[in-house]
């Protein structure tokens, strides 16, 4: 029972450590081979967990193993057009100009209905509307709306706005964030100021707070 527990999280730390080395992208959308690879690795992981019989070495070899061929991997279709065409696949025209390409939705065995379904969860529908319709390679539906279709933005009517930052957030449920705090043209006195501006004499009150830029400091009180 101590060899299970044990086992299991050495095993949990490695997986976690794996999947920060294979990076951020597997952690959203997946490739068809970066999929394959998280699912040998969970297969791989619960074997030693299983079986206190298999050595703990060859489960921990093999999913380092995963790891290091899916870098290589990685690095090949970032170096190579071909090879990530080959790998990954290109992505698929769906509809092109207002026309749905039928060919492509038989060679790729989607049916009308599925994509409907895709253009209403991306707010789109009346298939008039889209321009083009494209199906990445790690399966997301990207939509390209018609000109006439697109929402109207600042530029189109020639009004100037001023260039928008994240907000930089300087209290995490009641502690204050000094890195962040830092970075920003206020210090500790001018926070403790404005907190007491709003009645707020202690910060363990403050659930989070965030200041934009403009100075403005957006509170919200712990209830």
């Amino acid at each position: 029972m101590i060899t299970i527990f044990v086992r299991t999280i050495i095993l949990y730390i490695l997986v976690v450590i794996a999947i920060r080395l294979m990076g951020k992208a597997e952690l959203s959308e997946l490739q068809p081979y970066e999929m394959v690879i998280i699912i040998m690795i969970a297969e791989l992981a619960s074997l030693p967990m299983e079986t206190v019989e298999m050595p703990f070495i060859n489960g921990v070899v093999a999913i380092f193993t995963l790891v290091f061929l899916q870098i290589i991997i990685s690095f090949i279709t970032l170096k190579s057009e071909k090879a990530r065409a080959l790998i990954c696949g290109r992505p698929t025209i769906l509809i092109e100009k207002g026309q749905i390409i039928e060919r492509e939705l038989k060679e790729l065995r989607i049916n009308v209905n599925d994509l409907v379904e895709q253009l209403r969860i991306k707010s789109y529908s009346n298939i008039d509307d889209v321009e083009f319709a494209i199906l990445e390679t790690n399966g997301e539906l990207s939509v390209i709306p018609k000109s006439s279709k697109k929402p109207l933005t600042p530029s189109d009517m020639n009004i100037y706005v001023s260039q928008e930052c994240l907000p930089i957030s300087l209290i995490i449920d009641g502690k204050i964030n000094q890195q962040n705090l830092n970075k920003t043209s206020v210090d500790f006195n001018w926070l403790y100021r404005e907190l007491k501006k709003k009645n707020i004499n202690d910060i363990s009150d403050v659930l989070y707070a965030s200041i934009d830029q403009d100075k403005k400091l957006s509170i919200h009180l712990k209830n």
